[in-house]
């Protein structure tokens, strides 16, 4: 990804959560059960190797000689819940700037850009003193936007210009995506990074022979990162939450239902950071938050491939041993949530099929019932699940239907979401996933639909042995989340639950005064009439929200290459394409075509 960052549909899950399951797993599951074994029993183990250098930062490795790369990656233990207003969105920049090199990486003339560097901050100093004013004089009513130009002082401009041209004299001794060159000449693939609320993560898979190049290079933008183009990174950032919040369907009313959700924790503020924080981070709060966060004691680093523990120790120790120990340790999240009082709910009129979102608040990543949740979530999860049974095969009132055990590492959710049939309402949606729910809480669920599924849950034991790259996430997960050993002991602590279990939680955590539900309906147009795309004629109901969100992401976009390549693409699979699926096809070839023609328009 350009932006470097795997976002939240993202949240971050376990292995076990798996619900799709490979057929060797599930032949192999099977034939345990035949033999009267316990899958739970028999299941593998990840063999992580621990260790801590002397600086404090930990150590995993695990040991793989079937192919000769090396998955490696390190999690810093920081993400949106570490943040305070004012400076929200501020983890989630430092995975951006965390590739912008080093004094040796990413410039022509280390002395040059320092200098241009410092003549910015000087600048932007000048700068923060005019936005303070904007902001008095928003507040006393005296401007509507402070974004606008117009608002501005003519002093305020002047600094602004002469700030365009520091970034443009930068430009010249820049040597853009230099780190990421390096890696791709020496064989590197899937460079990325993500942020969540609990974490960021940073990753990439090297040849065997490269573990050496690898050390070298993420202990260098650790121990000298130079934070070039701070405020250009800062404004992609914006835009970034422009094109994923703001000009999505339901990206924005999702945002403000979370806000609504969360009472006291922090998790109520975006990962994203909100939009008058992202353009207020001034580097110095960036360099300070740096120094707290990415101290050793707060990383890990992870190995995951062909090499020998008895080398990667000494050479971790050689390059990553280098960063000087932190003088303190981060502080603790330590805001819990309040007790709930009563229902929460929220209503919008979206560009999307009408929908039912709810939360119900849980518990964090490796409390007792998280199990017993995981549980209740595969049962009500997927194709035979009974919410897909009972609000879409039976009811037929909601044409989607997903399910959701969320357990961060402060608090948790459980979210329950459908999308309206036609002809049907949200009331009726929502009745029916009380209903579902009811039987949970009052029945307990047959021994055999049960065992179905920790069966499945026990064939994606297997699946964590596939390759270097799945075994590093979920070591990432577990670790960002607070600890890594939950790969191997969570599956036991799974097919341990019992059907008394999951009723406990379903009566305890599944409450009305415990629960936040939002209902979208389509915004009236005139009239009365839901409006609706013309061009979305003879699309099925279950392609419409589909159609939705390809338009929105089609009208974002500015890249005219990009969006030529895909329109020839759409267009030479149309003849050979599924009729079913023609209608969707031909829907974006005229949302492509028509927002070419915006864009190339003198």
């Amino acid at each position: 990804m350009t932006s470097k960052t795997l976002r939240k549909t993202r949240r971050p899950v376990r292995s076990l959560r798996w619900s799709a399951v490979s057929v060797v797993a599930v032949v192999v599951v099977a034939v345990i059960l035949m033999l009267g074994g316990s899958p739970r029993l028999t299941a593998q183990q990840i063999p992580v190797l621990e260790k801590e250098l002397s600086n404090g930062m930990k150590l995993l490795m695990v040991e793989r000689s079937g192919e000769p790369r090396i998955s490696g990656g390190w999690v810093a233990h920081v993400g949106s819940s570490n943040e305070k207003p004012g400076m929200t969105g501020i983890a989630h920049l430092f995975e951006h700037m965390m590739f912008k090199g080093t004094p040796t990486l990413g410039t022509k003339d280390a002395v040059k850009d320092r200098e241009i560097m410092e003549q910015q901050e000087r600048l932007r100093d000048e700068i923060r003193a005019e936005e303070a004013k904007l902001r008095a004089a928003l507040r006393r009513g005296e401007v509507t936007d402070i974004t606008s130009p117009e608002s501005k002082s003519p002093r305020h401009r002047e600094l602004e210009a002469q700030f365009k041209k520091l970034i443009d004299a930068q430009r010249e001794v820049l040597v853009k995506n230099e780190f990421d060159r390096i890696y791709t000449t020496a064989g590197a693939s899937g460079m990325n990074a993500f942020t969540s609320e609990d974490m960021t993560a940073y990753f990439i898979s090297v040849p065997a022979n490269k573990l050496e190049l690898w050390m070298w290079m993420e202990s260098e933008r650790l121990l000298r990162p130079v934070f070039r183009e701070f405020y250009a990174e800062r404004d992609v950032v914006f835009e970034e939450r422009r094109m994923r919040t703001e000009s999505t369907p339901t990206g924005k009313f999702a945002e403000q239902f979370n806000a609504l959700f969360w009472d006291a924790h922090p998790y109520h503020w975006p990962v994203i950071g909100w939009p008058s924080d992202i353009p207020a981070i001034s580097k110095k709060q960036a360099d300070e938050f740096y120094a707290l966060y990415y101290q050793p004691q707060n990383l890990t680093l992870i190995l995951v491939g062909d090499f020998k523990a008895t080398e990667a120790v000494p050479m971790a120790e050689r390059f990553f041993g280098r960063i000087p120990r932190g003088s303190q340790p981060p502080p603790e999240v330590t805001t819990l949530e309040i007790p709930s009082l009563g229902e929460k709910r929220y209503h919008a009129e979206a560009e999307t099929n009408p929908q039912v979102d709810i939360l119900w608040r849980t518990v964090g990543f490796g409390h007792k019932d998280s199990y017993a949740l995981e549980v209740v979530q595969q049962l009500l999860l997927g194709r035979t699940g009974r919410l897909h049974k009972g609000l879409v095969l039976g009811a037929q009132v909601a044409t989607d239907v997903s399910a959701q055990q969320d357990s961060r590492k402060w608090a948790g959710l459980f979210n329950i979401s459908a999308e309206v049939k036609d002809g049907h309402t949200p009331d009726e949606v929502e009745a029916a996933i009380a209903r579902e729910l009811e039987r949970l809480k009052t029945e307990e669920v047959p021994p055999d639909e049960l065992q179905k599924v920790k069966n499945n849950f026990a064939a994606a034991e297997y699946r964590k042995l596939s390759a270097n790259t799945p075994i590093l996430f979920q070591l990432i997960f577990n670790e960002g989340l607070g600890d890594w050993r939950e790969v191997n002991t969570a599956g036991a602590k799974i097919q341990a639950v019992t059907a008394a279990d999951m009723q406990r939680v379903t009566g305890r955590y599944f409450t009305r005064e415990n629960r936040a539900v939002a209902i979208y309906t389509r915004k009236a147009g005139p009239g009365g009439a839901a409006s609706e795309d013309p061009d979305m004629a003879g699309l099925s109901a279950d392609q419409k929200p589909v159609a939705r969100q390809i338009s929105a992401a089609i009208a974002a976009e500015k890249d005219v290459a990009g969006l030529k390549a895909q329109l020839a693409r759409i267009e030479a699979a149309l003849g050979a394409a599924d009729p079913r699926r023609q209608p969707l096809q031909k829907y974006m070839i005229r949302k492509i075509t028509a927002r070419l023609a915006d864009l190339e328009r003198p």
